[in-house]
Order: C-alpha cells, then sequence, then structure tokens
C-alpha cells in the first residue's frame, strides 16, 4: 500500500542553471548538490534534479505538470519573479484559488498555487459542474 509521496525527480539539461532556479527563483530548499543533481525539500516532498543528456527536446502537450503550494501573500511576489525571470506561461487559471503555469529552464511544465485539496474540493462542492463522487 503507498504510504505517501517519495519523491520527484525532473531530468534537466544544466545543473546549474536548473539549481539556480529552483533554489533561487522558486525558493525550493536545497539538501544536496553535486557535478550532475541536486535534492531540494518543498514542505514535505523530496524534490530531485538529474542532469540528463537524453532530455526531450519537444514536450508534452497535454495538462501534466507539477504544481507548487504557494501562501497569498507570497503569490504576486513569485509570479513577478518567475516573469521576471523569462518562464513563459503555459495556461490560464480556470480552477479555484490563483494559479500560475509556467514553464522551467527545460521546459517542464510548473504551477505555482495558493489553495489544498480541501479547498478544492470544497469549490467543487460548492459550484459543481460536473457528476462528482466524492471520497474524503
Amino acid at each position: 500500500m503507498i504510504t505517501g509521496m517519495n519523491h520527484i525527480t525532473l531530468a534537466v539539461t544544466d545543473i546549474e542553471t536548473s539549481f539556480q532556479f529552483y533554489a533561487g527563483i522558486l525558493g525550493l530548499k536545497p539538501a544536496a548538490k553535486w557535478k550532475t543533481g541536486a535534492y531540494f525539500t518543498a514542505g514535505d516532498i523530496w524534490f530531485a534534479l538529474n542532469q540528463d543528456p537524453a532530455i526531450l527536446e519537444s514536450k508534452r502537450p497535454d495538462y501534466s505538470h507539477i504544481s507548487f503550494t504557494c501562501e497569498q501573500s507570497e503569490f504576486n511576489g513569485l509570479k513577478k519573479r518567475l516573469t521576471e525571470f523569462g518562464c513563459t506561461k503555459w495556461s490560464e487559471n480556470e480552477s479555484e484559488g490563483e494559479s500560475f503555469y509556467f514553464l522551467d529552464p527545460d521546459g517542464h511544465k510548473l504551477e505555482i498555487h495558493v489553495g489544498d485539496l480541501l479547498s478544492r474540493l470544497k469549490e467543487m462542492r460548492d459550484n459543481p459542474w460536473d457528476e462528482f463522487e466524492f471520497f474524503i
């Protein structure tokens, strides 16, 4: 049985560029760094980068992405830093809570989001747009 999320690893083309982005722009907390990789923490999640020459040149055209929690008081400042860094926006927010969808230096689809699962479920219950079955 799964007991939790262990870690997320992204392949990157340049560990130095990606390390600076994830630590300096997003604010993930560095845990370890070496020539071809790095570990961070993002809340309780272990987040890893691995330099990989086989990284795909073309990215997924679908909605698959990783979302990071952001406090409301920090949202606008972080969004501004991401925009000033040159991050490309890849989607508009159409759901509950403020969100900014952006690409990292290697084109990975990311999001910063204000809210959590419970606030999302409340919005779905209060404003249903489909027939939902809830488990919590």
